[in-house]
């Protein structure tokens, strides 16, 4: 399989979307650090780690929806990226299946490009 890699900060979306076409779930986890926190659902605890990138992804794996992520906000300093992005998830047939606003902040990878830190999808979560 093809191996992406996300130059900019903004193509993590993009090489997330690709492997999504290719059912490449190791490929999808790769774009993300090793010490992330994905706030998804936004109301539970985050998922952590790679094992937890797995998790967040691997039921969509089948259905092999497309990410068409519109970044408007990106903002690198050094080996660091805060990004804010409006997003939706396609299906095969072109239905819209989910949508939304997201917020992240994306770290340098040990291959040279970029990764997921913390993904919040549905923008950050409320403090409790």
């Amino acid at each position: 399989m093809t191996q992406h890699i996300a130059k900019r900060p903004r193509d993590i979306a993009d090489c997330v979307s690709a492997y999504l076409q290719d059912g490449d779930l190791e490929g999808i986890t790769s774009l993300f650090h090793p010490d992330c926190q994905i706030y998804f659902p936004p109301d539970q605890p985050p998922l952590t780690g790679i094992e937890g990138a797995r998790k967040a992804f691997e039921g969509f794996l089948g259905l092999k929806p497309e990410i068409k992520s519109d970044v408007f906000c990106e903002v690198i300093n050094g080996d660091v990226a805060m990004l804010r992005a409006n997003w939706r998830v396609i299906g095969p047939d072109g239905t819209i299946m989910a949508e939304g606003q997201s917020m992240e902040v994306a770290k340098k990878l040990e291959n040279g490009g970029w990764g997921y830190l913390i993904d919040c999808p549905n923008g950050p979560p409320t403090v409790s």
